[in-house]
């Protein structure tokens, strides 16, 4: 008779600790102990902290190894449609056998104690990464750093410290010193640390931590600088220039993002081959990505669809910013937010944009903020605003008025992640 499958496993998981979150690393370091610490068995490890642009470095840096000939692990969340998203076994997601087989044995070695969601399937990540051969592990923090269950590597070959600005605060402190010193505790002692462009206050808590280290730092501004001049991305740091096609993830804020995953490739010694790939094929759904085919293209063939799961104010940002730069059309927004994000802080960028916002509720999401407080919000800066039942529901009222409208989805990447499920 088959055993379980991953989602039954999860589903177990998830009833191990009462909280979805709590930050300490004891119950990790407990567990990887019973597993005979398959952290200490992996590929070199790269390891991104940040508030933005995590996911969108490690894709162009997975994209770069890649193109150079390297196999890579890689280790993400959240995931958008399926679980396996968030594990990359030498280049591949996954499978299905391999994810069961883990997820049994790390809940058989953790033997019914309580430990949370994120720090049973990290192991279980890690584990999987231990047990098959690759050139190089990516490891991207699920929430803040120093006490995240990915801070387990005691020396990895690179960190890195993209964007830091104000997010989670109940978890990680109320101003941006406190929370760039959670994202600072990725560091290590002796390890070069590559760091995106930072808010001053940001970048002296990383300077104090990456001195008491002697962790030399590869930052912005200083050891390695980008820009973009006509049509093409410059980089340059000590070694030279390099000058790349512009990222192909949409938005000005992917400049950034290329500069740091160009400085890590660089460390590592890889080639122009790496750098072309690295802006050039990398891919990273839900942000700021187009939806050409589907159920919900089909149903609006006339509209331009896009899917953003950014949700922070910076995020907010971030796609005006990118919104800015696309062909003129009517924007209007679907939008639906956790009730643990700054929404006012978020939509305030996009207010002068949008001709409206049709504001949902994230569908299976305990977390989710009401449709109605959504639209709230939406009105007090300054956008027209409703609520509909459903995403779908929304994009009809929008193409009904506007059949040629360009039509943004966002506000949060579990709604990213239902719309990806839904679309087919």
């Amino acid at each position: 008779m088959s055993g379980p499958t991953s989602d039954v496993i999860l589903e177990r998981m998830m009833a191990l600790h009462p909280k979805i979150i709590d930050l300490t690393l004891d119950r990790v370091w407990r567990l990887l102990e019973a597993l005979d610490n398959p952290q200490n068995d992996l590929p070199p490890v790269i390891h991104i902290a940040g508030t933005n642009g995590k996911g969108s470095t490690q894709a162009m840096i997975r994209a770069g190894l890649e193109a150079a000939g390297k196999s890579v692990h890689a280790y993400t969340s959240p995931h958008l449609a399926r679980f396996h998203e968030r594990i990359r076994v030498a280049g591949q997601l996954i499978s299905e056998p391999d994810l069961t087989a883990v997820l049994d044995d790390c809940y058989a070695a953790n033997g019914g104690v309580g430990i949370t969601y994120f720090e049973i399937t990290t192991c279980a990540a890690l584990l999987a990464f231990a047990r098959t051969p690759a050139d190089f592990t990516l490891l991207e923090v699920g929430l803040g750093g120093r006490l995240d269950a990915t801070n387990v590597i005691d020396k990895p070959a690179l960190t890195i410290i993209t964007p830091v600005s104000i997010d989670h605060q109940q978890f990680l402190g109320d101003t941006l010193e406190k929370i760039a010193f959670e994202k600072a505790g990725i560091i290590k002692r002796g390890v070069p640390c590559v760091v995106g462009p930072q808010q001053e206050a940001a970048m002296e808590v990383i300077e104090d931590v990456a001195a008491r280290l002697g962790a030399p730092l590869i930052a912005h501004g200083q050891q390695w600088h980008v820009t973009e001049e006509r049509g093409r991305l410059i980089y340059q740091d000590e070694t030279g220039l390099c000058d790349p096609p512009l990222p192909n993830l949409p938005g000005p804020h992917q400049i950034q993002n290329a500069g740091a995953a160009l400085a890590a490739l660089r460390h590592l010694g890889m080639g122009d081959v790496a750098y072309e790939a690295a802006v050039g094929k990398a891919e990273w759904p839900a942000r700021m990505q187009r939806l050409t085919s589907g159920t919900l293209a089909e149903a609006a063939p006339q509209a331009e669809i896009w899917l953003d799961g950014g949700h922070n104010a910076a995020a907010g940002k971030a796609i005006a910013d990118t919104l800015t730069r696309l062909p003129e059309r009517p924007t209007h927004l679907i939008c639906g937010m956790l009730n643990t994000k700054d929404v006012t802080g978020y939509m305030r960028p996009l207010a002068g944009l949008a001709a409206s916002l049709t504001a949902v509720s994230i569908p299976g999401e305990a977390n989710t903020l009401p449709a109605a407080d959504t639209s709230a919000a939406a009105r007090s800066v300054g956008m027209t605003a409703g609520e509909a039942e459903s995403v779908s529901q929304a994009l009809a009222r929008i193409v009904a008025d506007d059949p040629m409208a360009r039509v943004l989805i966002c506000g949060s990447l579990y709604l990213a992640g239902a719309v990806l499920r839904e679309n087919g």
